[in-house]
């Protein structure tokens, strides 16, 4: 039988790790990371595995390093925080097209008074 060509793997300093491995490598709990997606959503984007796990890549890794040391060493607040990623990473390219950031719902259009469905 002829053999199986092996799908090629990225370095292991490029492949993207479990959020426990992200937490040992940066020194942040894993419940503040999650804390920390939500807050930070421009800026940390986890990649979600095939189960929905997260997937950090190194670059993650980078941005929770630079927010642990604006919160915890600079002593910044999460806005002043976000303003300072601003700065250094740029303003991140919208996620989603279409709606323009409004919400679904105000996007068909407002009833009129008194009318019904």
């Amino acid at each position: 039988m002829p053999r199986r060509s092996k799908k090629q793997k990225l370095p292991i300093e490029q492949r993207p790790v479990s959020i426990s491995v992200a937490s040992y490598l940066t020194g942040v709990e894993s419940h503040t990371l999650r804390y920390w997606e939500r807050e930070f959503s421009e800026f940390l984007c986890p990649i979600r595995s095939a189960g929905g796990q997260r997937r950090y890549r190194p670059e993650d890794i980078e941005v929770i390093r630079e927010i642990k040391r604006l919160l915890k060493e600079e002593m910044y607040t999460i806005a002043g925080a976000k303003r300072k990623l601003r700065e250094r990473f740029g303003t991140p390219k919208p996620t989603s097209e279409g709606n323009n950031g409004t919400h679904p719902s105000r996007a068909r259009g407002r009833r009129k008074a008194g009318s019904r469905r």
